[in-house]
């Protein structure tokens, strides 16, 4: 398995040398000369708080430094976070159909059929939509190679950079207005293109266009939804 140091993304064969239990020594860098990565000895706290800050070093410890590929079921872990993703997804829809239709305590049944109906195409289709255009955009314009393992590398990177999707769950406990949705919405997206930039090794403004327009995308899809699906029942129950 190999490395990288989280200044400048040198690969290296190891990150620091055991002498004893507890006892260790971090390498430098040959490219940099800088200590490879200095959050081995720091708290988890210090990483959480720094991939926040979004520094480019804190994501490249969490994508090449923090876990052993080699022991882990990379697969079961793509696949258990993007059942997470489109779970928040789901439920930062449900927040904003429920604000857009001023719905009270007990909505009925009929109401209810229709938002989740309404949820699930959004949520499933839109996100199609996105990893579509996130995926081509990243071949077409990214330093990336067009390998089926490079996109799940990719893939996954993007999943790991939505973690701030999670506070959306503040929101089950304390009442926010849906303007919190969209300031979340924009620091997701921020974070997806450091992501993007540190995993492909490509500019910071094609990495933004590349992710801003799956944004985009997602975004148009769910406004069209919302102003044409009413009107396109109500024409098939017209007709």
């Amino acid at each position: 398995m190999r490395y990288r140091c989280v200044q400048c993304g040198h690969y290296l064969e190891t990150l620091y040398v055991q002498y004893s239990p507890g006892n260790i020594r971090l390498m430098k860098c040959q490219n940099c000369r800088a200590v490879a990565d200095e959050y081995i000895e720091c708290e988890i706290m210090i990483l959480l708080i720094d991939l926040i800050l979004h520094k480019a070093k804190a994501y490249r410890h969490l994508f090449y430094n923090m876990f052993d590929r080699e022991a882990m079921n990379f697969e079961g872990l793509m696949w258990k976070l993007t059942f997470g993703f489109l779970l928040l997804d789901a439920y930062r829809i449900s927040i904003l159909i429920t604000n857009e239709e001023g719905w009270g305590a007990n909505p009925g049944l009929d109401s209810l059929i229709w938002a989740g109906g309404k949820i699930l195409l959004d949520t499933i289709v839109g996100n199609i939509l996105f990893t579509g255009i996130l995926l081509f955009g990243t071949k077409s314009l990214l330093n990336v190679s067009s390998e089926a393992s490079s996109y799940k590398d990719i893939w996954l990177g993007i999943l790991a950079s939505s973690y701030l999707k999670l506070f959306l769950i503040a929101m089950m406990v304390w009442e926010f207005p849906s303007s919190v949705i969209f300031i979340i919405d924009i620091f997701v997206l921020s974070s997806n293109t450091l992501a993007l930039k540190v995993m492909s090794e490509s500019a910071m403004g094609k990495c933004f266009g590349v992710c801003l327009c799956a944004h985009i995308v997602k975004f148009l899809f769910s406004l069209t939804l919302n102003v044409h699906l009413p009107n396109l029942i109500t024409r098939l129950f017209v007709l």
